[in-house]
């Protein structure tokens, strides 16, 4: 078990481990750099790195952080569950566990599709490795916007009579698995069957499969209490949800490095502060 997990790998989560490990706390970062800042040809306001482009910055973090010790794992966080004095994180077939979680997540939220909260975990999944025994010898499909899509929906032919892949062609796909490239627009469908309406045709699965980036808060965390589309917290970084916090772009404007790093600072203190 980690001291304190944190989701999200931008200047917020790698300041947040890094504090957090001069705290002598065990951490976790577990992320993507897949955020806006990794396609910035140059930052020039960020006090000591003038003129770094965004992926400089954002290895230069990732470096430090873990050179004081903090474990570095790529991935998305599906899902964080309350254990009473710790957290289960959730991804995909694996689980990380901690005693804090500090969110760390950006300002955009992937936008859920028509009907998908709905049927989540009643036809429509966000881990193949998880639940595709469940469909095993059924149809589905996977809606793939992320790293993950291509190797689960590879999974999910090894399991399934069909696969058929919502998103752009990929070589690494299995040559078994049928590609789509229009946009779905819905999910459809109850408990017993569901389907996705893509260029404006409703097709019926047996599942649907989604894979994204990240995950939407109201996903994440149910329960978490919004500023607007920002995470509500105050002065010391604390959620609405004990033993959780979030730093960076997450809680509101300005969307700056500078204020990211500072958040990710007061996160980690406060987290070990009540770690004691």
């Amino acid at each position: 078990m980690f001291d304190i997990a944190v989701i999200g790998a931008g200047p917020a989560g790698y300041s947040a481990a890094i504090n957090a490990r001069k705290r002598e706390k065990s951490v976790i970062v577990i992320g993507q750099n897949t955020g806006w800042l990794s396609r910035a040809e140059s930052i020039e306001n960020y006090p000591g790195m003038p003129g770094v482009s965004g992926q400089q910055m954002l290895s230069v973090m990732a470096d430090q952080a873990k050179a004081m010790g903090a474990e570095l794992r790529g991935g998305v966080v599906h899902q964080v569950i309350a254990m009473g004095e710790s957290f289960a994180l959730s991804l995909g077939a694996d689980f990380v566990e901690a005693k804090k979680v500090i969110l760390a997540t950006g300002a955009k939220q992937p936008r859920l599709l028509p009907g998908e909260e709905r049927l989540l975990g009643r036809g429509v999944s966000y881990c193949g490795t998880c639940d595709g025994m469940l469909y095993r010898g059924k149809n589905v499909a996977v809606i793939g916007a992320g790293a993950e899509a291509v190797p689960e929906a590879n999974f999910l032919m090894s399991l399934c009579a069909s696969v058929t892949f919502f998103g752009k062609p990929d070589d690494a796909l299995d040559s078994r698995i049928q590609v789509r490239e229009e946009k779905v627009t819905e999910i459809t469908g109850d408990m017993r069957a569901s389907g996705l309406i893509a260029g404006g045709e409703e097709t019926p699965f047996d599942g649907v499969f989604i894979f994204r980036e990240a995950m939407a808060l109201s996903s994440l965390l149910p329960g978490l209490e919004m500023d607007g589309a920002f995470i509500k917290v105050d002065r010391q970084m604390h959620t609405s949800l004990a033993g959780v916090f979030a730093a960076g772009d997450c809680t509101g404007l300005p969307l700056q490095v500078a204020k990211a790093v500072g958040e990710g600072c007061i996160a980690a203190l406060a987290a070990a502060q009540e770690l004691r």
